[in-house]
């Protein structure tokens, strides 16, 4: 498809759904989108592999409600399409956004999750829903209290599959697929094709059409990456006097378990830093307030476990910061994939010690590049960083068989 050619207007979607997206801002399709809507509106089974960031959302909910909303069946109590995600937070992402998305259609969306009270849910769902949104375990629970049930289910999209696994959600899905109509499209999103999602697919999905905008993870072009070698015990006062002299008015920073984020964000407000925390140990509510305020500008430092990697859509976040390097090296593209959204360029800078090196060896062999270093008067550190070795090419994966790449 031509440069002339990237337009909403030729993807097939409804006169109601293109005003809504000209509302939301949006004048062209990325390419995951432009690769799955056509694909979806025909009835195929798709598995989409795209890195984070790239419009993977958009990419299933613009073509569901194309479908549901030119298919007027009676909902009988059941839900229509069902979405399934592995977060909190991106549950509440993916349902924010079909409800813009779907603005000017009678469709009703209903966004599930757990850590909240459930008797209200369950209202919610009095009568079923075109579409439902749900955490695994959340959904289950309803489906036992008969809140729910799925005979005019047409469409499962599993969304963030790797990390669906990654969370140890496997035996939740099987049980899931079990219990709706075999007769069903699925639609499979991940931001990474691993074993396990290969499998995942092979199991539930039909001939699916294999969409790869990226086989391997590499990070956005429009992130500006950096690594400063600094001792650990000097990463606070070094965030401190970057936050202070860039001016930064909005900055993420991953850590690596709830209690370092506990002890950051102690310090930073003793510094009389306006800084909140997102991580596992909090209440749902806790959580999505925290999201809140540092969406809306009351919260100029976030603090955060890998729980938010995927689950924060902020389209103006300029820096992410890994205060810890991940053990993880996808989880790096994840984090620094908070910024650099819809167009924008982004900062996203790694505090490394000498104790991380082996960690940033295996980021820079998955993005495949080095990631450029840079050190900061007044914190060098004790032990020089160790150069990184040359970077071995990862290996193409073969092509799997009965499947149509786009």
């Amino acid at each position: 498809m031509n440069s002339d050619e990237k337009s909403f207007k030729v993807l097939g979607l409804s006169s109601n759904i293109l005003k809504a997206i000209n509302d939301s801002g949006y004048t062209k399709p990325t390419d995951i989108q432009i690769e799955a809507i056509p694909a979806i509106i025909q009835g195929s089974d798709i598995i989409a592999v795209s890195q984070t960031g790239t419009g993977k959302t958009a990419s299933f909910a613009l073509p569901l409600l194309h479908m549901l909303s030119e298919n007027t069946e009676h909902r009988n109590g059941s839900a229509r399409a069902l979405i399934i995600v592995p977060t909190r937070e991106l549950a509440i992402q993916v349902g924010d956004s079909i409800k813009n998305y779907s603005s000017y259609l009678k469709i009703k969306t209903t966004t599930v999750l757990g850590g909240k009270n459930i008797n209200p849910q369950m209202i919610a769902l009095k009568g079923g829903t075109d579409i439902l949104i749900s955490t695994p375990g959340r959904l289950l629970d309803l489906y036992d209290k008969n809140a729910i049930n799925f005979r005019s289910l047409s469409y499962l999209v599993l969304d963030e599959a790797d990390k669906l696994l990654d969370m140890g959600f496997e035996d939740e899905l099987n049980r899931i697929i079990s219990i709706i109509p075999k007769k069903r499209q699925n639609l499979l999103f991940s931001a990474t094709f691993t074993e396990e999602v290969r499998l995942l697919s092979a199991k539930y999905l039909n001939s699916p059409i294999d969409i790869r905008i990226k086989e391997e993870e590499t990070t956005a072009v429009a992130i500006d990456e950096w690594i400063y070698p600094v001792d650990k015990g000097k990463k606070n006062t070094l965030l401190l006097e970057l936050f202070t002299d860039r001016c930064w008015h909005k900055v993420l920073v991953f850590v690596k378990s709830q209690n370092r984020a506990k002890r950051l964000l102690r310090f930073l407000q003793n510094k009389d830093i306006n800084a909140d925390t997102i991580h596992g140990g909090l209440t749902q509510f806790a959580r999505t307030e925290s999201l809140d305020r540092f969406k809306t500008g009351q919260t100029e430092i976030l603090v955060a476990t890998d729980l938010a990697s995927r689950g924060i859509d902020i389209e103006e976040l300029p820096v992410v910061i890994n205060y810890d390097l991940p053990h993880v090296p996808e989880n790096y593209v994840h984090r620094i994939g908070r910024t650099g959204r819809a167009g924008n360029s982004g900062i996203a800078i790694s505090f490394t010690c000498s104790e991380e090196f082996e960690d940033l060896v295996k980021i820079e062999r998955q993005i495949q590049t080095h990631i450029k270093r840079l050190i900061i008067p007044g914190y060098e550190p004790t032990e020089k960083l160790k150069v990184s070795p040359k970077i071995k090419p990862l290996k193409a994966k073969k092509p799997k068989k009965n499947k149509h790449i786009m």
